[in-house]
């Protein structure tokens, strides 16, 4: 095909055909990003893993350059170079935004670059200080705290968000279903006490198959796409959905900052959100059976899961979880979440170790709560897999200990 006669992402970033603007997300999953393949003669998405493109019209590239320096929009007529955008990654980013139903995303190397381009386009703008609520990820609350770009936070909980609204307020950031207790938000609410301020709403846990937070009043839907959307723990990145005007300006950060992400990941991504929706819901059906049996034992003394759902589960034990960690032999041991095999961590360890320990337990995460990432595995399997690693039970009595939703509401088992 001649890149030259047509635009980079001509067929790319076009909006969804009329007869595909009420198409079920599923169907939306296999053919966002991929509706120009067809026309093209194509039936798998090219790679385009040029880092920079031919030009003979170097008045022409002047002017896109120009065009991208005042809005970040897209480059108009063939691509330029590998930093501004790269129309692989662009069929992701589209495919992202028709799933979150936003108007634009942007794609970044890793969940932390995309984060950090938000921060960094809103200090640009002299809106340095960040509302946020724990527990988030510890690295994003560990980017918070210590103030490396430049940013002040103020840690509240959902009811004093209005209060501690500054005029140099630039985001609010909270995440829902929360790394790692699982705790819920209601997004609309916190939309609307955000009032002018920009809701970001980290959405890695949930993904657009179980909740699409801009329906709900955020302006930002964070993902660190590595996890589920990516689906198989073989891709890093990051991406951030938002409306075009937005997304303008993390395009200019990410060209500054070269956060981009490599071709390739797009690829993996694009194919990655064709299976999310059967993933995500099939890894779901197996976390509420086992959440079911680990509410019922004795050696676990609570269970935390959102009445959302998903496939994640956080548990507290009696015993000591290390132990549990270094018994298991089908689940593996290992930080992140989001793949086809089941992972445990232990947050206090691990993901959440960089954040003050007790921050940490004022979030909610203590030193006994295990993080479970379930995976697409035979559910009795995991079950026998469990049952060995959580060793003897203790010396007490069974409880109901199934907690579900917010922290402090419990449901028996």
């Amino acid at each position: 095909m001649d890149t030259a006669s047509i635009g980079a992402y001509d067929g790319v970033r076009t909006a969804p055909r009329a007869s595909a603007a009420s198409r079920a997300l599923a169907t939306e999953a296999v053919h966002a990003g991929r509706d120009d393949l067809a026309r093209q003669g194509l039936h798998a998405p090219p790679i385009d893993l040029s880092t920079t493109y031919p030009s003979y019209d170097s008045r022409a590239e002047a002017a896109r350059i120009d065009a991208f320096a005042t809005d970040g929009g897209d480059p108009v007529g063939p691509p330029v170079y590998g930093r501004l955008g790269n129309p692989t990654v662009a069929r992701f980013e589209t495919a992202l935004a028709r799933l979150e139903g936003t108007e634009s995303a942007v794609a970044f190397a890793s969940g932390m670059a995309a984060l950090s381009a938000v921060l960094l386009a809103r200090s640009a703008m002299g809106l340095r200080h960040v509302v946020a609520v724990r527990p988030l990820y510890g690295c994003s609350d560990h980017l918070l705290t210590a103030g490396l770009l430049g940013t002040e936070v103020t840690w509240t909980d959902p009811a004093g968000i209005s209060d501690a609204l500054r005029p140099d307020t630039g985001l609010v950031l909270v995440e829902s279903p929360a790394n790692p207790t699982l705790a819920e938000l209601d997004l609309r609410a916190v939309a609307h006490a955000c009032g002018s301020v920009p809701l970001l709403a980290d959405n890695t846990f949930a993904t657009p198959v179980l909740q699409r937070p801009a329906e709900q009043g955020a302006r930002l839907v964070l993902h660190s796409a590595t996890k589920y959307l990516g689906g198989h723990g073989d891709v890093l990145a990051g991406v951030v959905a938002c409306d075009e005007e937005f997304a303008g300006r993390l395009r200019q950060i990410r060209f500054a900052t070269g956060g981009v992400l490599h071709p390739l990941a797009g690829y993996l991504l694009l194919r990655g959100l064709s299976t999310l929706p059967v993933r995500v819901r099939a890894a779901s059906a197996n976390a509420a059976e086992l959440v079911r049996r680990l509410s019922a034992d004795p050696r676990v003394a609570r269970v935390h899961y959102p009445r959302l759902g998903g496939a994640m589960i956080a548990f507290e034990v009696y015993g000591d979880p290390h132990d549990v960690i270094s018994r298991v032999r089908l689940v593996t041991p290992a930080v992140s979440l989001g793949s086809v095999d089941t992972l445990i961590q232990h947050p206090a360890s691990i993901s959440h170790r960089i954040v003050d320990a007790d921050d940490r337990r004022g979030a909610g995460v203590s030193d006994r709560l295990l993080r479970l990432s379930v995976g697409l595995e035979d559910v009795d399997d995991l079950w026998t897999d469990l049952d060995q690693a959580l060793g003897a039970p203790p010396g007490r009595p069974a409880v109901g200990n199934a907690e579900l939703g917010t922290a402090g509401q419990r449901v028996r088992g």
